[in-house]
């Protein structure tokens, strides 16, 4: 059973790596539509939508970038108050990554269905682009359903180890002290 935990740990941070690096991807691409969009005015020529597009890479490296985050401790916590509760932190800890799981999961669903939404009724931006907004919507699906996977995986982490796989400078002297 050790092996197969620590496959499942192998892949699960893969998972949440791989979804670091497309969201580096999309800074990246956000960086040059902006460039073209800069030469575009330079020499007069239109790039019409490269608003929108800078936009959806945003929103891309926001969502995606989510569970690596919560890992790398990179989250606001609520350190203070879990360092005051003592010997009780790890009930303290529990709660937040159960609400937290709940609120994402929720906020996962409810993405999933107004992606869906948008595919069915072939809703389409507003702007010049007139891009399909469920192929942008993805990306905010993957990001929060993967945010969510990360904190179930830490609650459950937590529940069987009484640890989880949060790891930060500020996160480990919160722990010690």
């Amino acid at each position: 059973m050790p092996q197969v935990a620590a496959r499942l740990r192998r892949a699960l941070d893969a998972l949440y790596l791989a979804a670091a690096w497309v969201a580096a991807a999309a800074l990246v691409a956000m960086l040059g539509v902006i460039c073209v969009q800069m030469a575009a005015r330079w020499f007069a020529f239109g790039f019409p939508g490269s608003t929108a597009y800078a936009g959806y890479c945003m929103a891309a490296a926001s969502f995606l970038a989510l569970p690596h985050a919560l890992n790398r401790g990179a989250h606001i916590r609520v350190g203070l108050l879990l360092s005051a509760l003592g010997r009780h932190r790890h009930w303290g800890e529990l709660w937040c990554l159960a609400v937290g799981a709940g609120l994402a999961s929720y906020f996962a669903w409810y993405a999933i269905r107004a992606t869906r939404w948008s595919l069915k009724f072939n809703d389409i931006s507003q702007g010049q682009d007139a891009t399909p907004l469920w192929i942008p919507q993805l990306a905010m699906c993957a990001g929060t359903l993967l945010l969510a996977l990360a904190l179930w995986d830490n609650l459950v982490l937590r529940l069987l180890t009484r640890d989880d796989n949060i790891r930060a400078e500020t996160v480990e002297a919160a722990r010690d002290g």
